[in-house]
């Protein structure tokens, strides 16, 4: 078996992770690439930390079960088969599914944390870093939060000062030297995913 060629996609929160390998998964089947993301490897709500206001800060490393995540990415580069349970925040409104993941000769591994960890960095064979500026990535998170994550405005606005941007500025932002390549993305990102999508068919084709 041929080693799948595993790329890191990493940003700040509201950068335009999610709808930038949306976009970058359509031009794909799911014989070709597969997606698996930090967003599924929470731990539990009641082991979460609470900051000094007892609210859940889901934006620190230590929310994020990382051992767990690697071990998975390595299931799929031995070429077997994933499934994995839905993490769904507090929507009471969204039932978990369960989710199956196929081995395929590119793996897309996204997350905030993805570069953090050496034990994860070291899954990726090209590291990607998506950054916007600041108002468009609490645009972009409000819009989120309200309507994946069942949080209103006062909260989104609270996490987002007191949990989101301390994290980006003292964990996250530093790792974007460390990138292979730095996709600005505050209004479109249409080059890049072009140019991603030859980068990749390239390498399928051997």
């Amino acid at each position: 078996m041929i080693k799948p060629f595993t790329i890191g996609i990493t940003g700040g929160s509201g950068s335009g992770k999610t709808f930038f390998i949306k976009n970058l998964e359509s031009r794909f089947t799911d014989t070709e690439l597969c997606l698996i993301s930090q967003d599924h490897y929470y731990h539990p709500r009641e082991m979460q930390q609470h900051d000094e206001r007892g609210i859940k800060n889901f934006d620190l490393p230590e929310s994020i079960d990382h051992k767990q995540f690697q071990l998975d990415i390595q299931t799929l580069k031995r070429g077997e088969i994933l499934k994995k349970k839905e993490y769904t925040f507090n929507n009471p409104n969204v039932t978990p599914k369960i989710l199956e993941f196929k081995p395929a000769p590119v793996i897309i591994v996204e997350g905030l944390f993805v570069q953090y960890f050496p034990d994860l960095e070291k899954e990726l064979d090209l590291k990607i870093f998506i950054e916007a500026k600041d108002h468009v990535k609490l645009s972009r998170r409000i819009k989120r939060d309200n309507e994946e994550r069942g949080y209103d405005l006062e909260d989104v606005l609270y996490r987002y000062e007191n949990h989101v941007m301390p994290v980006y500025e003292t964990l996250i932002k530093p790792l974007k030297h460390r990138a292979d390549i730095v996709i600005p993305n505050n209004s479109n990102f249409n080059r890049a995913l072009d140019f991603l999508t030859l980068a990749i068919k390239a390498k399928i084709a051997g």
